[in-house]
């Protein structure tokens, strides 16, 4: 395995009783290289990032991140060697404010103690790297407020900062957009174009919504019952016949993924 590739997928299938969910898929991610999976309903997108992020093993095939094989890892472990996953729901703490949800993850990721009453005062050097990162994802006029407060997209927001807390090498970025308005939106897709360039984090995402995926991705994957239908650059991909046909019937831009 190339040392520019993050993730490597070979072969991989996941059978449910006697349905194939994931059908052989292979795949590379290069280092560095934003990417997106997209594909009808029902095409296995969801049982992919499952399997690539520890949540349900392979039937066969392996997985491999930043060089080792992880495919019959835990979750938590793939996490500790800096695969992480942001989900559809917003995994945070709504009674605790904004910087003492991010100064969460910096503190268990060295190892110290946590006191949620106690850990600004505690922890000042953490804390000033928390307001950082709050400051590169929009955040920093809302450290100190409660998270049950915020809008539905900055909590989605708070949701990435917490997950670079973690100061990731690969982000699974699952649906990050879904329940947006189109304001907020933009400003997803504005973000996850920024934290690409400016980090040596990874980005790979599942969306729904085409605008997303074809303004943010430089390489989209494309399954289709359990298998991998097409890969290429964006303008690649929308020019596919095979594609464009399983996306009700040529209309690509309407499409749900």
């Amino acid at each position: 395995m190339s040392d520019s590739i993050i993730l490597e997928v070979q072969d991989i299938t996941r059978d449910f009783g006697k349905f194939r969910a994931l059908n052989g898929v292979s795949l590379k991610i290069p280092k560095g290289r934003l990417c997106a999976l997209i594909g009808p309903n029902g095409a296995g997108k969801t049982t992919f990032y499952n399997v690539v992020s520890g949540r349900y093993r392979p039937s066969s095939g392996k997985i491999f991140f930043d060089g080792r094989d992880v495919s019959r890892l835990p979750p938590h472990r793939r996490v500790a060697l800096g695969m992480l996953r942001s989900f559809q729901i917003t995994n945070i703490f709504p009674a605790l404010t904004v910087i003492e949800n991010v100064m969460a993850p910096l503190i268990v990721h060295q190892g110290l103690s946590f006191s949620f009453w106690g850990s600004l005062k505690k922890h000042k050097a953490l804390a000033a790297e928390a307001e950082q990162i709050l400051e590169r994802v929009g955040l920093a006029g809302h450290s100190g407020s409660m998270v049950s407060t915020l809008a539905y997209g900055d909590k989605r927001l708070i949701e990435i900062a917490i997950v670079l807390a973690r100061k990731p090498k690969l982000v699974l970025l699952d649906e990050p957009t879904a329940g947006m308005n189109p304001e907020e939106t933009d400003r997803m897709i504005n973000l996850i174009k920024e934290l690409s360039k400016q980090s040596d984090t990874t980005f790979f995402i599942t969306e729904h919504d085409m605008k997303v995926v074809f303004s943010v991705s430089e390489t989209i994957f494309v399954l289709n019952q359990g298998s991998l239908l097409a890969e290429g650059a964006p303008e690649i991909i929308k020019s596919d016949p095979k594609v464009r046909q399983v996306y009700l019937g040529g209309n690509l831009h309407a499409a749900g993924g």
